[in-house]
């Protein structure tokens, strides 16, 4: 059955409604990135750029780097815009846009976000790289989809009860990497990590201006979680839906954090553009290697 016009929406040009791309615009290695100001920032290290689109926060080129056809996306901020993202990307490779049915053959993507983010852990230091593992969902977007198959439940429970999560926050749900990627993207500059995907950047991460906070001491919490040797690393607002979504979909995906931050000790980067150029080359030699 056709997939109705108002489930997948399509502007004039044939292009899918929010990321104004059409299939042809789109490689099959693609780079995530929070700013869009950050795309420019790793298409100049490309030999080409074939494409680009600016829509809203959604700002894209398509292009080469030693020969590899990489498309670079900007998600804007937080799981919302990644439930917009990664289920137009599929659309536009895995369901045919005119017919509006689902192909037959479908298309595996790989998807990096290089992103930003704030260690908890005190040993896990300044202008690091890591590499999120696993990742926990803080937000509700994972719920909304027939998931439980893809979400590691036992991690979950024990969260919730080290944490005494209140019931009135959507329950956390925790994902995986894809592990072909970790194992590619891994070396002796990277640090493995747990990360905890937040809803927000105030509150939510135990920021305090002027609201006070319904648990002040969920971070400290967060911090001395542990499972089977496994601690919460680092905070940030996009990984776990992108894990999510991408294990759903069949498609493969990573998170490559730069570390600027570091709230256990209170410390911030004193050059954090130079850090993420650095994880932007590290990340494209990777995916050429």
């Amino acid at each position: 059955m056709a997939i109705k016009a108002s489930e997948l929406i399509l502007n004039p040009d044939g292009s899918v409604y929010h990321l104004n791309l059409r299939p042809e615009h789109l490689a099959t290695t693609i780079i995530t990135v929070g700013d869009p100001d950050r795309v420019d920032r790793v298409t100049k290290y490309f030999d080409t750029i074939e494409f680009e689109t600016r829509k809203r926060e959604f700002h894209t080129q398509t292009g080469t780097y030693k020969g590899k056809r990489i498309t670079v996306i900007s998600t804007g901020i937080g799981t919302d815009n990644i439930d917009i993202v990664i289920n137009e990307l599929d659309a536009l490779v895995n369901i045919d846009l005119e017919k509006r049915d689902v192909k037959d053959q479908l298309t595996a993507l790989e998807i990096i976000r290089i992103g930003t983010s704030g260690s908890i852990q005190k040993d896990i230091p300044l202008n690091s790289f890591l590499i999120s593992d696993y990742a926990a969902g803080f937000d509700s977007l994972l719920h909304f989809y027939d998931s439980e198959h893809v979400q590691h439940h036992k991690i979950s429970d024990a969260l919730v009860n080290h944490t005494n999560w209140s019931t009135l926050k959507s329950r956390p749900y925790i994902v995986r990497c894809n592990e072909a990627l970790l194992s590619k993207f891994s070396s002796e500059k990277t640090v493995r990590g747990f990360t905890a995907t937040n809803v927000g950047f105030y509150g939510p991460q135990g920021r305090v201006l002027r609201l006070s906070l319904q648990d002040g001491q969920l971070n400290d919490k967060l911090s001395s979680f542990n499972y089977n040797d496994m601690a919460i690393t680092n905070l940030e607002m996009e990984t776990a839906g992108i894990y999510g979504l991408s294990a759903l979909l069949g498609h493969k995906a990573l998170s490559m954090n730069a570390i600027i931050a570091n709230r256990a000790t209170g410390e911030f980067s004193k050059d954090p553009k130079n850090l993420v150029d650095d994880l932007i080359r590290y990340t494209l030699g990777k995916i050429v290697e």
